[in-house]
């Protein structure tokens, strides 16, 4: 051949010539994992740094922490943003939010300038600059307004991302899709975004393999769990308190299944949010006895022992502690169906989870495009509780259907790994290098 079109037209992004710097306002720390954001990008830029990338997360962390943090033996460097404000906010990220947006967007901008992609191009380097959601928009605008006026703006990829459409009020999508590629997390959001004028890349979110690896420490938790509920149909949720996630739903059924004079027990895991009143007042009213379970020990072990001693004499578990990874696996596996029938979802990110553990998922048919109705998953069709029962009622009656849905959900999370979505990004990445540095190639596909 007269040429090589990978070769001469095709830059490879390689941590030779490419660092990666991630903007977000959850993160790694307790104190920003207010939801499903904070394990996105902390296992995403966990496995683009395991690649070899040079990896950069900026986001709100703990006050109380070191500023700048490098991941041991990997080159991943936390940067705990506004702790000057977080300090006289304790409560979590989204306390005192509006200050720490301000902040956020009038520092960063000058920060990355001088920081991270003057001293990169000095060294032959692009920068992948990536921002989570809408509280970056209007920064990640600023920073490719500041890289454009400093002569660097060919110097970085930049891709805002959003997970959810919570604050698309606040974006102004006409100068973000100028200033960069818009991205998201599922087809469903693809389409949704298309009413707010961009027509975003869609790249799926993942799990961190280890989900799917043997665990002793699981496994113990799972045999502790068998022991105490093998009695009981035991049901779970774990979601924030939104009404989108149909926790009224939920705990309707549970009490429906209840009068059927079913042992159940429903496991519920939610946040802060004021519907938490609604669900429990609920729960309560449908004559569900609820238990709330609290402890201060970090010890998987002891939480798991709280909870399952707290399930004597409850039909509903109102879990109140952080629930670890191991601890939700055992859960996921040992429940006989773990309820995220949302009824509207962007992505589903705990149905991956659970599939992931071996569990048997419930969702809604919305953004959950990895469900495939009773092959790796049921798929809730309406918002009427009485589905929820009818279906649990059969699979009780068809035990090989359920181990079936159980071993096709295991297969199904192999596919969504953080590895190999990373591996897909970096074909969309290559894409946009592409368009960058030879525009007539691309223009010539059209």
């Amino acid at each position: 051949p007269l040429f090589n079109p990978a070769q001469d037209f095709l830059p490879a992004l390689t941590p030779d010539n490419t660092e990666f710097v991630v903007l977000s306002f959850e993160g790694p720390d307790p104190y920003c994992r207010a939801g499903g954001l904070g394990v996105r990008v902390t296992e995403l830029t966990r496995t683009i740094a395991a690649h070899g990338f040079e990896t950069h997360l900026y986001f709100v962390g703990d006050p109380n922490l070191a500023p700048i943090e490098q991941v041991p033996g990997m080159p991943l460097y936390y940067h705990r943003w506004s702790q000057w404000i977080s300090r006289h906010h304790p409560g979590g990220v989204y306390q005192g939010e509006m200050e720490k947006l301000h902040d956020y967007r009038a520092t960063i901008p000058h920060h990355l300038l001088h920081e991270r992609v003057m001293p990169a191009a000095k060294r032959g380097k692009r920068v992948v600059i990536l921002s989570e959601e809408w509280h970056t928009a209007s920064t990640a605008c600023d920073v490719s307004d500041a890289l454009w006026g400093a002569g660097l703006r060919d110097q970085a990829i930049m891709v805002w991302n959003a997970n959810n459409t919570l604050g698309f009020e606040h974006v102004d999508f006409e100068r973000l899709r100028f200033t960069q590629t818009v991205c998201t997390v599922s087809r469903w959001m693809k389409n949704v975004m298309w009413s707010w004028g961009v027509n975003p890349i869609s790249i799926a979110n993942g799990i961190p393999a280890r989900r799917l690896d043997p665990s002793p420490l699981v496994d113990e938790l799972a045999g502790m769990a068998q022991s105490y509920l093998k009695d009981r149909l035991t049901l779970g949720k774990v979601a924030r308190f939104d009404p989108d996630k149909r926790w009224l739903m939920a705990v309707d059924a549970v009490a429906g299944l209840k009068r059927m004079k079913l042992p159940v027990l429903f496991v519920a895991k939610g946040g802060l949010e004021a519907h938490g009143h609604d669900v429990i007042q609920r729960a309560l009213a449908m004559g569900l006895k609820v238990k709330d379970v609290r402890s201060d020990s970090r010890d998987p072990r002891v939480l798991m022992q709280t909870l399952l001693e707290a399930a004597k004499g409850a039909d509903m578990l109102n879990i109140q502690f952080y629930l670890t990874e191991e601890i939700s696996r055992a859960l996921f596996s040992v429940a006989d169906a773990m309820l995220q029938n949302s009824g509207r979802e962007p992505f589903g990110l705990v149905g991956l989870e659970v599939m992931a553990s071996g569990g048997l998922v419930f969702t809604g048919a919305t953004g959950e495009e990895y469900a495939r109705p009773w092959d790796n998953a049921i798929v809730l069709d309406t918002d009427d509780p009485h589905e929820i029962e009818a279906t649990i009622l059969s699979l009780l009656s068809r035990p090989k259907d359920t181990e079936r849905i159980r071993k096709k959900g295991i297969e199904t999370a192999r596919q969504y790994t953080w590895d190999k979505i990373f591996d897909l990004m970096l074909r969309r990445l290559q894409y946009l290098a592409l368009g960058r540095e030879h525009p007539a190639a691309v223009d010539a596909k059209g």
